[in-house]
Order: structure tokens, then sequence, then C-alpha cells
């Protein structure tokens, strides 16, 4: 493909619910464009942007790729991103390396979750967007219904553009407003005036010139319609929604038209703001292709095969093939070997990249998604990208033997390719935890480990992290007397334990007089004690928030030794727990559930199953914030079950809060579990 300036660009993602039919879109503007000779179909798992073994299985996007299109003397960066909502990740990445955004809406389905989630992500972003009506052929296809849908969900400014020819197996095509030809087909003609009349209206009322005009009954140009369209459309005043069926190609040439035509180059958006590291400074940034070079990573892939391949948007500056950059982020240096054009899975060489494009470069060491990329002697940071947190855990392990020093190194590669992945070693339950935004993405995550590392893993049900403690004070004597020919053993103890505030952890001291237990044999009191610690008498889960007090006891000149001592420690300390009322102890995360208005009352009575503590209830614009804390081990698949209670439309965050005391009839099914495990083992 050949080089573009900046003013020829157009970067544009495809945002919507899963199914809309986005990945076609992408192929039929691929056909259009002469990029490819033949349609693929994502049925067949054969389309340029759904190139993972993954995607094809499962037949949607699970990653963002880049379909690059040559139309009328431009090139359109398409990005088509998936719709479900466990790889949003991939979304909030890719809105950072564009400028305007296609919101897809299936003529028989109307506006869903999805779709309403990628809207108020391009608010935050402040994008640009139009509506694309698909799937105008099918059954039950209705134009109407579906403008009225957009319009209720997003408001008065989504305004038609394009009057389709037709509805379902009768679709044909669609008409443009701003050009209506003066052929008309008599069966469209009514519409047409009417939904151009519309479009005027908005048009002149983003435009103060344009609306008194309008408000005389003067006559608006055709020049003038277009201009003040585009006008309106870059200030976020118009949003226009056009229609067709990518299925079948209609509809999908107007629509690059359009993209070219209405949508902004890089050099018509504000200028990025970056700053110098170490300092507040702030620097605008404009797409001059003599500028500053500043590049942004908004993607990440892993191949074991051809390593790091770093998908970047250039921001300023000129980025060249056989250069070295340097990687603020990291402060460290990289070299830039061949420069490419992505093209799904494919990649094309090229010798630089205009500001305002979108290339990858393989195989650079320490960068990764969000990292800045500059000159040395002008470094410069554009802000990181922030990610969701992930709300879902799952344990992995390996299967066999061979894939246990392959476990760890492959998911970290994958956590590399994947922001919204993390991995962490459970200490307290010697648990390896993948963590993802829902069930499917850590699922798909296992799968990639075995296909592109060779690793197979097991997944299964997090282990709770229950820790024990003592409820009360408690004095114990514990003596240790073992004889078996010539020196025998002897150690013998006082001790007193006391429990702490949560979250204080474990206190030794010795207060004993009169040199009964001598000062040498002190510290191996408190070794057995401290051995003691990690499984407690209850259900064998970690003893925290204790103090233990060495008091008194007694030696012998002879048979009293510190390993004698040691095992005095060790029992007086499990004897001393079953005196002092152990408890067993459960991790409580806070919870924020965002919701709409008319679910609070359905999540909260959720959330009381759960054993939850409403901590407040919040409005936001229709949506209700809950503050609550619940036990870890109610909520462990909570992602799934809110999805599911909610139709999708609940979104929550997680983090652990503290420990609290498991009330008594769950602990002694904890506890009797607990033995039934270790029978079993």
């Amino acid at each position: 493909m050949a080089s573009y300036d900046t003013k020829q660009l157009r970067n544009v993602a495809l945002l919507s619910h899963s199914g809309t039919g986005k990945s076609t879109m992408a192929e039929a503007m691929l056909f259009a464009c002469g990029a490819i000779n033949r349609m693929g179909r994502v049925e067949d798992g054969n389309t340029v942007s759904d190139y993972e073994p993954e995607e094809a299985r499962r037949r949607s996007s699970i990653q963002t790729s880049v379909a690059p299109c040559k139309w009328r003397e431009h090139k359109l960066n398409v990005l088509d991103t998936p719709g479900y909502w466990d790889f949003v990740g991939e979304v909030v990445s890719a809105l950072h390396a564009v400028d305007a955004a296609v919101l897809v809406v299936a003529a028989q389905a109307g506006v869903e979750v999805g779709t309403e989630d990628a809207w108020e992500r391009c608010e935050e972003r402040g994008l640009v967007r139009m509506v694309f009506i698909n799937k105008m052929d099918r059954e039950n296809a209705d134009f109407g219904r579906s403008l009225e849908g957009i319009q209720k969900a997003f408001g008065k400014r989504c305004v038609a553009i394009q009057a389709p020819i037709g509805a379902q197996q009768a679709f044909q095509g669609v008409v443009s407003l701003l050009h209506p030809p003066a052929d008309l087909p008599a069966a469209v003609a009514g519409e047409v005036g009417r939904l151009r009349e519309r479009l005027i209206e908005a048009v002149a009322e983003s435009d103060d010139d344009l609306a008194t005009k309008y408000l005389e009954g003067q006559e608006i140009s055709q020049e003038e319609l277009t201009l003040g369209l585009k006008k309106g459309i870059l200030a976020g005043q118009v949003v226009p929604v056009l229609a067709g069926s990518a299925a079948t190609s209609l509809g999908i040439k107007e629509l690059m038209d359009a993209m070219v035509d209405l949508l902004p180059s890089p050099l018509e958006m504000p200028p990025v703001e970056a700053t110098k590291p170490g300092g507040n400074d702030r620097v605008k940034l404009s797409p001059d292709p003599d500028g500053p070079l500043v590049a942004q990573v908004f993607k990440t892939t892993a191949d074991p095969f051809v390593g790091r391949l770093s998908y970047f948007r250039v921001h300023s500056g000129t980025f060249k093939a056989d250069s070295q950059v340097w990687n603020a982020t990291k402060a460290q240096a990289e070299r830039v070997a061949q420069v490419f054009l992505p093209m799904g899975k494919t990649q094309e060489g090229a010798p630089s990249l205009a500001p305002g494009d979108i290339g990858a470069v393989a195989k650079l060491t320490a960068t990764n998604t969000g990292d800045t990329l500059c000159q040395r002697e002008s470094p410069l940071l554009l802000p990181p990208i922030r990610f969701p947190e992930p709300v879902y855990t799952t344990a992995v392990a390996p299967k066999g033997k061979a894939d246990v020093d392959k476990m760890t190194t492959s998911l970290a590669r994958l956590t590399e390719e994947d922001p919204t992945l993390r991995m962490i070693r459970e200490p307290l339950t010697a648990e390896t935890l993948l963590s993802g935004m829902g069930e499917t993405h850590t699922e798909v995550a296992v799968e990639r480990a075995r296909r592109k590392f060779g690793v197979e893993l097991i997944t299964s049900l997090p282990k709770i992290p229950y820790q024990e403690t003592i409820s009360s004070p408690a004095k114990v004597e514990y003596k240790h007397k073992k004889q078996s020919g010539g020196h025998g053993q002897y150690g013998h103890v006082f001790i007193e334990l006391e429990p702490r505030v949560r979250g204080s952890g474990f206190e030794f001291a010795a207060k004993v007089v009169g040199g009964n237990v001598p000062k040498e044999y002190i510290p191996a009191v408190q070794k057995g004690v401290e051995r003691t610690l990690p499984e407690g008498a209850l259900a064998g889960y970690p003893l925290v928030d204790l103090r233990v007090v060495l008091y008194d006891g007694s030696s012998h000149p002879v048979d009293s030794s510190g390993m004698s001592f040691e095992i005095a420690g060790a029992f007086a300390l499990k004897k001393g727990v079953m005196e002092a009322r152990p408890v067993l102890l459960e991790p409580v995360v806070h919870l924020e559930v965002t919701v709409p208005d008319a679910l609070t009352g359905q999540v909260v009575g959720d959330l009381n199953t759960k054993r939850a503590r409403i901590l407040g209830m919040t409005p936001q614009n229709g949506l209700t914030v809950v503050e609550a804390e619940a036990p870890q081990a109610e909520v462990r698949r909570y992602a799934t079950e809110l999805r599911s209670a909610t139709g999708g439309r609940g979104r929550f965050t997680m983090q652990f809060a503290h420990y609290a005391e498991v009330p008594a009839h769950i602990t002694q099914r904890i506890v009797e579990e607990s033995k039934r495990e270790k029978v079993g083992a």
C-alpha cells in the first residue's frame, strides 16, 4: 500500500454489541476497495479480521484487527473490535488509536447493551461517530423503527443521511439525503423528503448562520448543507445514521464515501497533549511530519515464532524503518528494523509512516501496550491507556509434568499481550490465579496458551484463602519429656495467648523470670511457635492476629536442648489455640456495582443472598451505584451472575477490603470439608 499524507487518513473503529456484523463490514470494505478478491464469511472462519483460530471456532471477534482500505485516494484505517464484553480491553486500546467510530446496529435487533457501552466510551474519549444500521436485508428489518430506537438511546442529534430502498428481501440499496437523485422511486420519495427536511433542520440547529436562514425560510444550498453537516459532526452536535447490508455489500461504498467526506483526518482533530518525563509541562502536538516523533503503542501481540508485534499510532513526526526510537515510558532505547502496515494477520513493509497513520513493528524488547515511543533527544510522554480491572478469577494448574515449567512463562507472555489479564500466585492457597473480564476471556487465554506455547492447563474454582485466629485469651502449659538411652529430651513451657486487632499479625514476647527457661532456649520456643502458625488447629489454615507470651517453664541440666524447647513451643501453641476459642476468618471484598435504576432492587436483593452488607446507593444519570461488602467466597462468579441478572447492563469493580469472622454454621461446614480433603489427599 502506498504512503499517504496525513490529510488523506481516516482512522475509524467499528464498535457495537457482538453479532451485529462488524467483521463482515470490514470484509465488505476490503472487497469494495480491491484489497481482497473475494469476501470471506464469519461462519466459515475465513475473514481477514477474525484470523485467530479461537475466533474462527467461536465465530466471534476476540481481538482488534486492522483493515486498511484505499478509497478515493484516501486510506481508511478500519479497526474491527470485539463486541463481547469480556474483550472490552481490545475496544479501550483501539479507541486510543482512532479519531472516529462507526457504531453498528443490527436492524432486526436494535440498540443493544454492547452498543450503549461503546457509545459511552466514545463520549468519554470525545470521538466523532456515525451509526450504521446493518442487516437491512434480514427478516424484520425496519429502518424507521431502528432509527427511532437509536434516537431514543442516543438522542435526537442522530439523524439519517440516507434512506433505504426497500427492506428485508426487497432491500435494494440506499439513497443519499444530501444528494437525492431526481428520478426517485415513488415508493421512497415521500420518506426521502421527510428525512431530508429533518436533516436540514438538525444541521441548521448546529450552525447559527444556517439557523437564521432556516428560520427565515431561505433555501440552504447543497454546499452549505454539506459543509454544515461536517461541521456539526466534528463538533459532536450531529451523528449521521446510515444503512446497508454488509453481507450483500449494499450501502458499503456509500459508507466509505461518508468516511472520506464527513469524518475527520488527524489534521482536523484537537492537538494531543504530551508531557516531558519527570515534569508536568504540557506540550501540544500537531500531526506535523517534521515535528518531534511521538507514537503510542495501543496493542501488543505475542507470537512464539514472530515474537512480539507492537501496533502503534503516530501522533507527531515521521516513524521510519531502520531507526532507533526511545521508549519514554521505560526510559529505554529500542531498535526498529522494519515498519509494517498490518492487514489482519499479514503485514506489508513500509519505509516510513506519516503522522496520524497506524503501523506495527516487531521484536521491541521492553515496549508494552500504552508505552510512548519518541526520540531520545526530545523525550515526550503520552497519557497511559487506562484499562478496566479484571473481575473474574480462575485457578490454573499444569495438566502434566511437561507443562509445569512452561505454565508461568506462557501466561506471563499472554498478560503482556492483554493488559486486562492478570496472573498472580496466591501464597495462602498455593494456587496460580488467572484473572480477566469474564469466563470466556480466561477460557480463551487458556486456549491460546495451548495453541501458542504448547502448554495444557486445567482450570478450577479458586480456593478461598481462609485464615484462623483466636477470640479469647488462654494460658497453657506443655512439657516435652522423652527418655531413650543416653541423653533424653526435656522442654517445659508456660505460654499465654492473646487475640490481636484484625490485620495486626503475629507477635512473640518472653517474660520469663529467674532463668526458668534459659535465655539460649527462648529463640527455640519462638521458632516452634512460628513453625506451627501456617497450619491452624481448627481447619489447617494459617494462624494470624495473635500474641504469644512465654512467661515460665523449666529445664533439665542434661536433657534440655533447643530442639526440645522448639517441640514444646509448637505443641503448647496447638494446645493453647484450642482453648482460646479459635475462629475462622474469610476475606471480604468491596464491591461497587453500577446498574440501571430499574434493576437496582433486583441487584440489592441478590447481594443480600450473598451475605453482603450494603454500604450505600448513589443515583447517577439513570444509573445507581451500589456499594457493598461481601465475603469473597460468595462472589467468586459474580461477573457471570451479574451479567445474567442484568442482561449485560450491570458493571462492577471488586477489591479486597479486610478479613472478617466466618459465621459459626458456615465454619462447621468449611472445617468438615477441610478434613475430607485431607483424608482424600
